[in-house]
């Protein structure tokens, strides 16, 4: 039951649905830009004749503030707006950000060949789009609880996965239909109503809605805000250089190398090898993230929930890793559709569920007080892997062709299965205060162990 305060209006610290369903719809708001930018205008420009090159260097572009967004957390964590909560102010900043910057695309129009103007804007929306994301996942660590951590994960990748399909499929028809402007204005208009969302509900208890207007700062975000900079540098540092955030970190990059990579590589195939055109390949990417969110928000949390986090991550790159080497070694078979659409399918899928299943690992791995600087230099990491992803593809015709990109890929997910199998990554403590009152209520030879997932 959704909980509403006659003074504060919708309260999230109050309702586990309305956590959940708000990180959900954020999720598909923060994959709309995505959608638009990494799915797209990646097509449209391969449907008319941009070379993998260029296609490479605004993907390349636009991943880039995804791999440097940890200078966001830093600041997220020192400098908020209390009495609005920790995390709305810079919600309702980003996304105002990236309504302008999609108002200048559609005053700018930059065509096909300008490379430089289509990764500039791309990576100014982007790099918007990546403080929402810090800013979520952050309101994420701060208010789900231990037991909601791997529903809470399918929920928001799961949205963003629906976002990125809506705004692929949509976006991918207007272009090819109406021009880009048009295509940046549906966007823009989508996130602004995003942002009356959040206007609408609060953190916690007796906050205020916007600055204006009464309310104050929860006690317990008073205790938990760090003041200054070396308190949060010291904390984040002393975090991230335990072991099992150290070998936590590879495993972040090698699946951040297969979306860099394969996102860049799906339009190329497509174009390429089929002859199809952007308005074919957007709408097939859009099919494949809607089965990939809907995936997500279903068998994605359910198995983190019956197998664990780190079982469940390793099943998934088992599967990646068997899909990039069938498709190696059938080059011959890419110009059969159906071989086409049963990777686009596959990598999508596998890409956010492997996602999903990594999720409540990162966020136990969180010292609390530097929620937001951790875990963005978490996901900063794979987000670095999806960098270099399309790095190598911009590449791939120094070193093999197209196909190469797939050793690029199955090279990361390989080590990333190694650490999975050898390395221990450690609950909360919170988890194993719970787990033990549990097993005292139980009967001696029944209590349970605490387990290292």
């Amino acid at each position: 039951m959704v909980t509403i305060s006659s003074q504060n209006g919708l309260i999230l610290s109050h309702s586990r649905r309305l956590r959940l369903f708000t990180l959900f719809i954020l999720y598909v708001g923060q994959g709309l830009p995505i959608g638009l930018f990494w799915f797209a205008i990646p097509a449209w420009m391969a449907a008319n004749g941009a070379s993998a090159k260029d296609v490479g260097s605004v993907v390349a572009l636009t991943a880039l503030p995804w791999s440097l967004k940890f200078v966001n957390g830093f600041f997220m964590d020192r400098y908020t707006f209390l009495p609005m909560g920790r995390r709305r102010i810079w919600l309702l900043g980003a996304q105002t950000v990236m309504i302008a910057a999609l108002c200048a695309a559609i005053l700018l129009d930059p065509g096909v060949g300008d490379v430089a103007v289509l990764g500039a804007i791309g990576f100014v929306v982007n790099m918007a789009t990546t403080f929402q994301d810090v800013a979520v996942d952050g309101l994420a660590v701060d208010i789900m609880e231990e037991d909601e951590r791997a529903r809470g994960s399918g929920m928001m990748f799961g949205g963003q996965s629906i976002g990125i399909a809506v705004a692929t499929a949509l976006t991918g028809a207007v272009i090819g239909a109406y021009g880009a402007p048009a295509a940046y204005a549906i966007v823009a208009g989508l996130i602004l109503l995003l942002c009356l969302y959040i206007l609408a509900f609060n953190e916690r208890e007796g906050e205020r809605k916007l600055p204006w207007q009464q309310g104050t700062a929860h006690p317990r975000n008073l205790e938990m805000q760090v003041g200054a900079w070396w308190p949060i540098l010291k904390s984040t540092l002393s975090s991230l250089f335990k072991m099992p955030s150290v070998l936590w970190a590879p495993v972040l990059m090698g699946r951040g190398l297969l979306y860099g990579g394969l996102t860049g590589a799906t339009p190329l195939i497509g174009s390429n090898y089929l002859g199809w055109n952007e308005t074919e390949i957007s709408s097939l990417t859009a099919a494949a993230g809607l089965v990939a969110g809907i995936l997500c928000l279903t068998l994605g949390g359910w198995l983190g929930d019956r197998y664990g986090a780190k079982r469940t991550s390793i099943g998934w790159l088992i599967v990646q890793l068997a899909m990039c080497t069938t498709m190696y070694f059938s080059v011959s078979e890419w110009n059969n559709e159906l071989v086409f659409m049963a990777f686009v399918y596959a990598w999508i899928s596998l890409d956010l569920l492997l996602t999903v299943s990594c999720l409540p690992i990162s966020m136990r791995l969180c010292d609390p007080r530097v929620a937001a600087t951790q875990f963005t230099i978490y996901m900063a990491i794979s987000n670095f892997g999806i960098s270099i992803g399309a790095f190598a593809l911009s590449r791939v015709d120094s070193f093999g062709g197209l196909p190469s990109i797939f050793l690029v890929v199955g090279a990361g997910m390989a080590v990333a299965l190694t650490l999975l199998l050898f390395a221990r990554y450690p609950r909360r403590p919170e988890f194993y205060a719970a787990l033990a009152a549990k097993a005292e209520q139980l009967p001696h030879d029944d209590r349970l162990k605490p387990r290292i997932d």
